[in-house]
């Protein structure tokens, strides 16, 4: 059996990791040789990466060990490898949006969020897997380019989610620091809770969204997906002005639990898992409260007409109807929805939102955060989904949960809590208001405190 190298970030994160680099007892250039190794023996399986890219991460990480060397310091991120998911230009390499359509000239030239990834001394390994235009559905199915494989069960094929499908993968595998994703109406949380790491949707508008594949620019969110809350913290606040504080503790927290939509028609070892970590919860004094939200029978509709209007916009109609034959079924049935979009729909939509938000914002200032599972079922093999009929039924619920942030325009993140009784991965969700991105991360610190983290998945049955 071949050797896997360690993960040079699972035991202690980017905290340890720079503590351990700046003490000479490591380099960004054994880092990424070692992730370019787990690559190596992982990915054949695995397939997470559209793109990798190793001599380039090699050549940026060696100027790196000489900066810090020299006394130049670039902050906590700095020699961390990071995997980009496949919808965000990257300088240099290819960008395939999931797709064998050319859509270059749509997402343009390297932008600022990636610009900012360098500065602060990120190496960049690849490019992850996307579903095709991050617009196939929650499940991370990609009939055109490939489905990666769900790390948490060698012997089956299990989706992985989506549209992050790769980045997903590629952080629970431990094939990189942390993974880049993007979130129109879960596509950070819904792989992060399948594929059993965590995955942050700050608030929009937190990162701006040039060189990115347009999706749906109103509710498109760029997000991290890390191996824990305090990476994500680290994440977030490097690469941002948002500053995480300090949360000792759970206690007097005030967490709302929906009564009806987010609890309803969970798989047991879901329900088993969430309970008990709420359990855990109460146990330390966090006060559960229950709360309302039936804003959310509207989302149908409005992500319908919403997405469904700016996908089609951002191709345009005379190009999507023209490429439509080449794209894969779930992509060209889902892009359809927008072919009879008319303006007054969307404009009715966007003022329903309006309104529904500032009701779900004053609902939330009694309450510290909302938490309802991430999913409400475990992630299923991908041959139950082999057609479009059956990949549309069965993917329903896969983001029924997820899209209320997008949507009220709330910061979210999901932890995994199925070591709490399941084998495959569970994910707990925490919905806070608009730009409460900091005290959101802070709430996930101290919620992983209490309730702890799973080991990372048994990868023998991978390697070759």
């Amino acid at each position: 059996m071949t050797l896997l190298p360690d993960n040079p970030l699972q035991v202690d994160g980017i905290v340890g990791f720079g503590r351990r680099l700046r003490r000479g007892e490591t380099s960004a250039e054994a880092a990424t040789a070692a992730y370019l190794s787990r690559i190596e023996v992982l990915e054949p399986r695995l397939q997470a990466f559209e793109h990798i890219d190793a001599d380039g991460a090699l050549a940026a990480a060696r100027p790196l060990d000489s900066l810090l060397s020299a006394g130049t310091d670039l902050g906590p991120l700095m020699g961390v490898p990071v995997a980009i998911k496949d919808i965000i230009a990257v300088a240099g390499m290819p960008t395939r949006t999931g797709s064998n359509l050319d859509v270059t000239d749509i997402i343009g030239p390297e932008g600022p969020f990636v610009r900012a990834l360098r500065r602060a001394g990120c190496v960049i390994l690849g490019k992850a897997m996307t579903e095709e235009f991050a617009r196939g559905g929650p499940t991370g199915l990609n009939p055109i380019r490939g489905t990666p494989w769900n790390p948490w069960d060698a012997g089956t094929h299990r989706i992985p989610g989506g549209s992050s499908s790769g980045s997903g993968v590629a952080m629970a595998a431990g094939l990189c620091g942390f993974a880049i994703g993007s979130d129109t109406g879960g596509s950070v949380r819904l792989p992060a809770a399948f594929c059993g790491v965590f995955g942050a949707k700050p608030t929009w508008g937190t990162w701006p969204l040039d060189g990115v594949y347009p999706t749906c620019p109103s509710l498109d969110t760029l997000g991290p997906l890390t191996r824990s809350a305090d990476d994500a913290a680290i994440v977030v606040s490097a690469l941002s002005d948002i500053a995480v504080p300090e949360l000792d503790t759970v206690r007097g927290l005030r967490l709302g639990r929906p009564t009806h939509h987010f609890f309803d028609d969970l798989d047991a070892e879901v329900e088993a898992c969430v309970s008990a970590a709420l359990a855990a919860l109460e146990k330390e004094g966090a006060v559960i409260v229950d709360v309302e939200f039936p804003e959310i029978e509207g989302a149908d509709d409005f992500f319908r007409v919403v997405i469904g209007g700016e996908f089609l916009a951002g191709m345009g109609r005379e190009r999507f109807l023209a490429d439509r034959k080449a794209m894969g079924f779930i992509l060209a049935a889902r892009g359809a929805s927008g072919l009879d979009v008319m303006a007054d729909a969307y404009v009715q939509q966007r003022h329903w939102q309006d309104t529904a938000c500032r009701v779900v914002a004053d609902r939330l200032r009694d309450l510290d955060a909302v938490v309802t599972p991430t999913i409400p079922i475990l992630p299923a093999p991908a041959s139950d989904f082999p057609d479009l009929e059956r990949a549309t039924r069965l993917a329903v619920p896969i983001s029924k949960n997820t899209y209320f942030a997008n949507m009220f325009r709330l910061c979210a993140t999901t932890m995994p809590v199925h070591h709490f009784g399941s084998t495959l991965p569970v994910g707990l969700q925490l919905n806070c208001a608009e730009g409460e991105d900091g005290k959101l991360l802070s709430i996930g610190r101290a919620v992983e405190q209490v309730i702890g983290a799973p080991a990372a998945p048994d990868l023998k049955g991978f390697l070759p």
